[in-house]
């Protein structure tokens, strides 16, 4: 796929051992081969080249070519896979330089380990490995000592080709302190590219021969643009384009980096004349080429061309078209036997693929993702835990940027200490400190970045319990709406206790809420160890869901009732429509007892239904259905169950009713309260399992005792009628 889109976007293959272009009398042909984001991607791996292709490109260019230069526009190392980031990222800095690299601007990847480590061990290590200034692996002409204001790193380097001096200018993205833990580079200042290019392309043109010069100017800039359209580049209003439009007319060609971007341009400078403007795009797929046809005698260029070669690619025999460079393959070889010493160690299992955002996982930072999640709620139970010594986090973000690869099913779910490390191979602490409500909905709208950054939007992974409702285009300061912790609306007056990465709680990716939070404290925990002892106390992991992040608003569908009122024991239609088709919705009720979730998907027309059952028994009143779908406000609908109508009376079963006994009276009493006893009739009314009511007492009467022995008679007989009628009338009624 990737090489497919690189040849859409005017790639051209290149061939083994092509033959040079004749160049015109007088001049030469001076080949420029760029890489940019290598990301110490040592070993070949699906469209990723590896070193050792690599580096045998180069050679097969060189021996077509052999004023031939090769350099890159940096971010060589950090960020990388496990094979060398394992191993301090030597292993790539030994293969780059055995395989010819010539000069690399700085990334901000290359401050992942601080300054201290850049200016020693990184560039002493290169000067080993290729035989060179160790400082032209790190050019920085726009890096400046904070103290002094002086240039911290080497600005330019120069080679001399076929008698011509060619210069190349190294700036990086101003943007680095938001890239790169703040603390390891507190002694630097990082200015505007534009201005460093011109200051030190003014010098290398002036004539001067003490202070060096060169007739071929290029910049080397780890800053690039999120396009791929030539004319889009061209006409942005950003720091790069101001670069790629403004940088002197000294400057030859741009080769540009940190965007992860596949173009080969010609755009037009200050004066109109247009110069080369490249990318190569990443990992070691792909190889710049410029080719600039040079005066011989002026150093002039007189023309220029460019195109992009894919690199992990094969003939029509299944053999690679760049033959590995042997030297590289050994250094890679030793490099992935030491890694995976360590790295086949299986630390946990998943349930499923963990993946970062896009439609092709990992392609936008700027979407909601299982993994970004997943590993919030990761670095969440690493710092809340009965073992964790410190106080406890309630809530952890994690920057989209620092996840670097998807963890991946696979055949069973293992997940390997290899994998886990490619996740997150920048070895940051994990940091907590406490923010207020108020600065968490500040960092969420932080989200959306600065005017001018190489990214609209940054999606921050958030842990389990906290959620919010955001409009995607909405002013600055009001895309976060509604925000929840643990189902309750956010106390933006109250403190919380909050956990990042080093990178983020420093204000990294213009996170500035983060830094402004107090009470900073180092966990004693890095990310990669936190990764690690979650999974040993999981037995599997599942992706964390999406929805943690959700579009406000309840438009998005339409639901319908075949009826508001049901009673108990009944069923209600639902019909939902408007949805996009194959949506799938789920639905919840009566305060969260019913969920329903095999809901069928929305068909072409964008509507689906299903059957909302009442239970028998449910208690009359108002109800709420909640139709839900990922990532969307959940809709709510009310409806009623109405109590049940009662049932018509029993008919009572027929009997004769006794004709001797006396109807009822009522006589008062001493107290001259009425007091009253009813024979049984006809109408004697029914219990309700059948039984007539054969309790009745006998009224008090003012008779004389002559009737005493007259009334014994007649309850003698009334009580024989009433058995009569109770037995008879239990038959009737069963």
């Amino acid at each position: 796929m990737a090489t497919a889109a690189l040849i859409a976007s005017g790639c051209v293959a290149a061939q083994a051992a092509p033959a040079a272009e004749p160049a015109a009398p007088g001049t030469f042909t001076l080949d420029i081969l760029d890489i940019n984001d290598f990301h110490g991607r040592i070993a070949q791996d699906r469209d990723s080249a590896g070193a050792a292709i690599l580096a045998g490109a180069v050679d097969t260019l060189r021996a077509a070519n052999p004023n031939t230069l090769f350099v890159s526009a940096g971010d060589n190392i950090g960020a990388s896979t496990f094979a060398s980031a394992s191993q301090k990222d030597a292993p790539t800095i030994e293969a780059l330089g055995a395989g010819g690299l010539d000069v690399s601007t700085v990334g901000n990847h290359e401050f992942d380990r601080g300054f201290k480590d850049l200016k020693g061990r990184v560039i002493q290590s290169y000067a080993k490995a290729s035989g060179q200034d160790g400082a032209d692996f790190a050019l920085g002409a726009n890096v400046y000592d904070k103290a002094t204001g002086e240039p911290a790193l080497k600005e330019y380097a120069i080679r001399e080709v076929n008698g011509v001096n060619v210069g190349f200018i190294g700036t990086v993205t101003a943007d680095v302190p938001s890239l790169v833990t703040p603390t390891g580079i507190k002694d630097l200042t990082f200015g505007n590219e534009l201005e460093a290019v011109n200051r030190v392309a003014k010098q290398l043109s002036d004539g001067d021969t003490t202070n060096d010069e060169a007739s071929v100017i290029v910049v080397l800039s780890h800053n690039g643009s999120e396009n791929t359209s030539c004319g889009t580049i061209a006409a942005e209003k950003t720091t790069y384009g101001e670069l790629v439009r403004g940088a002197s007319e000294q400057v030859d060609a741009i080769v540009s980096g940190h965007t992860h971007q596949p173009y080969n341009c010609e755009i037009a400078g200050p004066t109109g004349t247009e110069r080369p403007v490249v990318q190569a795009h990443q990992y070691g797929t792909t190889l710049g080429k410029i080719s600039l046809e040079v005066d011989e005698a002026s150093g002039e260029v007189a023309s220029s061309s460019t195109e992009l070669l894919p690199l992990a690619i094969k003939d029509d025999a299944d053999e690679w078209v760049y033959t590995p460079n042997k030297s590289v393959t050994q250094i890679v070889d030793t490099a992935i036997t030491e890694s995976e010493k360590v790295g086949n160690q299986k630390i946990g299992q998943i349930s499923a693929d963990i993946l970062r955002g896009g439609k092709e996982p990992g392609s936008d930072r700027g979407v909601e993702s299982t993994l970004g999640n997943t590993v919030a709620d990761i670095h969440l139970w690493a710092t809340s835990n009965e073992d964790f010594a410190g106080a406890k986090a309630q809530i952890a973000f994690m920057n989209a940027g620092g996840l670097r690869a998807d963890l991946l099913y696979g055949k069973d779910g293992t997940v390997s200490y290899k994998a886990a490390a490619d996740v997150q191979p920048f070895a940051n602490t994990l940091k907590t400190f406490d923010l207020t409500g108020a600065q968490i909905r500040e960092a969420l709208e932080q989200q959306w970045q600065p005017n001018g950054s190489e990214r609209s939007k940054l999606q921050l992974g958030i842990s389990d319990g906290l959620s919010y409702t955001y409009v995607e285009k909405a002013p600055r300061g009001e895309h976060i709406k509604d925000i929840t912790f643990n189902g309750e609306p956010l106390d933006e007056k109250a403190t919380f206790h909050v956990v990042a990465n080093a990178f983020l709680a420093a204000g990294g990716d213009n996170f500035a809420a983060f830094a402004e939070g107090t009470n900073h404290a180092d966990s004693g925990q890095i990310d990669l160890d936190a990764t690690v002892n979650y999974f040993k106390s999981h037995d599997v992991v599942a992706p964390a869901p999406l929805g943690r992040a959700m579009i406000a608003g309840t438009d998005w569908a339409k639901v319908e009732l075949s009826t508001t009122e049901a009673e108990a024991g009944e069923d209600i239609k639902v019909t939902v429509t408007g949805l996009e088709e194959g949506a799938q919705i789920t639905a919840s009720s009566f305060g969260g007892e019913l969920e329903i979730t095999d809901i069928p998907a929305a068909d072409a027309q964008g509507t689906t239904s299903f059957t909302l059952p009442i239970a028998e028994g449910t208690e009359a009143g108002d109800y709420e259905l909640l139709i839900s779908l990922v990532q969307r406000e959940s809709i709510s609908t009310i409806f009623t169950v109405v109590a049940t109508e009662p049932s018509a009376s029993p008919t009572p079963s027929e009997s004769a009713s006794p004709t001797a006994s006396p109807s009822p009276t009522q006589t008062p009493d001493a107290s001259g309260e009425s007091t009253g006893s009813a024979t049984p009739s006809a109408s004697a009314t029914q219990t309700d399992n059948g039984n007539q009511n054969d309790r009745d007492d006998l009224a008090q009467t003012g008779f004389s005792a002559s009737w005493i022995g007259i009334a014994a008679g007649a309850i003698v007989l009334l009580g024989i009628l009433l058995l009569l009628v109770r037995r008879f009338g239990n038959k009737n009624s069963h």
